[in-house]
């Protein structure tokens, strides 16, 4: 869902650059559809986790771009460093992705990751901001960031505001795992995933209106990232759109998005019967009320997100044995969250900066809002993929010369690549006021 324009633009340039562009993938007509007969390009299909299969393809290239899961980046990793040829992930630097460093530089390497959106834009549009607080002598005091993909105001059809633009599986575990932590006035702050979608900012975004944010993983690595060690206040967060977060939160209370257990009998659960396996057992009680009562009046009126999601239904069984809550969940969901024909996402970003200077205390803000084209060509596979394509055409060129295990929060490479996303409409609106 994020490659679509990462390949177009690979393509676009292959004449230019002299390119010749292998892409895999398990469903090998998938790949020849987006090829397209392009003479520049040859689609594969082979098991890209059998490191047997993968080294003879990354042994005759100079470079692999992995959009796999990000838990299989590290495998490919090793054989690139094997075959000394250059990596680029989108996702998150694993502990075992840092660990390769050293034999990255050693093999003359650079693995890139972090550089798709989130993460990828977000640093090097807060790089570009920190970057000129330093070089004008300011003391940055608070840095907050957001982004969230969702839906276009005009495909925005559905009551919780929502459709998925990318991996299903990560919307439906998100937050999982640790207790979020941030830093707060000095203070470390925790909110466990049973709070977090409880603890919501809430902001504008003119014209686009309002959104919700929900604190994301562990905040306070990236004040070494962005070398803003110290800093009194860092947080990073999700956004969503209002009522979003609340209608969420009941799944997690109930326990429904738990992936750590297989429900009895799955195969023959219903969407009904799988929500009531969370109810209290009341035996002339129907589902639906035994569910408002669980709501309650305060939280009554999120009764028809629910109820648009077809979570009421006793028509199919999901006919999956073995089955966890979050994938029963995730099954329901995704033909009711697909974007349909003709349906644009909507890429939200939003950095909060607070710095003292000269003994005054000044904010700026700085957002983008990028709409997709369709539901293909959509915000989060042009925020993705685009800078992913960029980095890739730096690389090549030699334009990037940083070696080992890194990410783009070096002026050199997110400068350039900031500059010709704005040629794609990514670009940044920055307002800065004293406070």
């Amino acid at each position: 869902m994020s490659a679509s324009s990462l390949i177009r633009y690979l393509l676009a340039h292959s004449e230019a650059e002299k390119w010749r562009i292998k892409i895999v993938d398990q469903n090998i007509s998938l790949v020849q559809k987006k090829i397209n007969g392009h003479p520049n390009a040859e689609a594969l299909s082979f098991n890209a986790l059998d490191s047997k299969e993968r080294k003879p393809a990354i042994a005759h290239t100079d470079l692999v771009i992995s959009m796999l899961p990000a838990i299989y980046h590290v495998e490919v990793a090793k054989d690139c460093i094997e075959m000394r040829t250059d990596l680029i992930t989108p996702s998150y630097i694993s502990a075992e992705m840092r660990a390769l460093n050293e034999e990255a530089r050693e093999a003359g390497i650079v693995i890139m990751n972090e550089i798709g959106v989130d993460p990828g834009i977000d640093h090097m549009s807060a790089m570009k901001v920190i970057d000129h607080i330093k070089a004008i002598g300011g003391n940055l005091t608070s840095f907050k960031s957001f982004c969230g993909g969702l839906l276009a105001p005009e495909s925005d059809n559905n009551p919780w505001h929502y459709k998925f633009t990318w991996n299903p599986r990560n919307v439906i575990v998100a937050g999982q795992g640790p207790a979020a932590c941030y830093m707060d006035n000095n203070e470390y702050k925790y909110i466990p995933y049973s709070q977090l979608f409880k603890k919501l900012d809430r902001f504008e975004i003119p014209p686009y209106g309002k959104f919700d944010g929900y604190a994301n993983r562990n905040s306070l690595i990236y004040a070494s990232t962005y070398g803003i060690e110290g800093i009194p206040t860092i947080y990073r967060g999700t956004l969503r759109r209002p009522n979003y977060c609340q209608g969420w939160d009941v799944f997690i209370q109930l326990g429904m998005t738990d992936d750590s257990y297989a429900m009895t009998n799955s195969e023959t659960l219903t969407p009904r019967s799988f929500l009531n396996a969370f109810l209290p057992y009341e035996l002339h009680t129907p589902v639906e009320d035994k569910f408002k009562a669980i709501l309650g009046e305060e939280n009554a009126y999120l009764f028809e997100q629910f109820e648009s999601m077809g979570i009421f239904d006793d028509s199919f069984t999901y006919g999956i044995e073995n089955a966890s809550p979050a994938k029963l969940l995730q099954q329901l969901l995704e033909p009711k969250w697909k974007l349909e024909l003709g349906d644009k996402d909507m890429l939200v970003m939003y950095h909060e900066f607070e710095y003292q200077i000269n003994n005054e205390q000044k904010k700026i803000t700085s957002s983008l809002v990028n709409l997709g084209v369709d539901e293909v060509y959509t915000a989060m596979s042009n925020t993705v993929g685009l800078p992913v394509a960029i980095a890739a055409k730096l690389i090549l060129a030699g334009e990037i010369q940083e070696k080992g295990v890194t990410l783009p929060v070096n002026k050199q490479v997110y400068e350039p690549i900031l500059k010709e996303l704005e040629t794609f409409g990514i670009i940044f609106e920055e307002k800065e006021q004293t406070i």
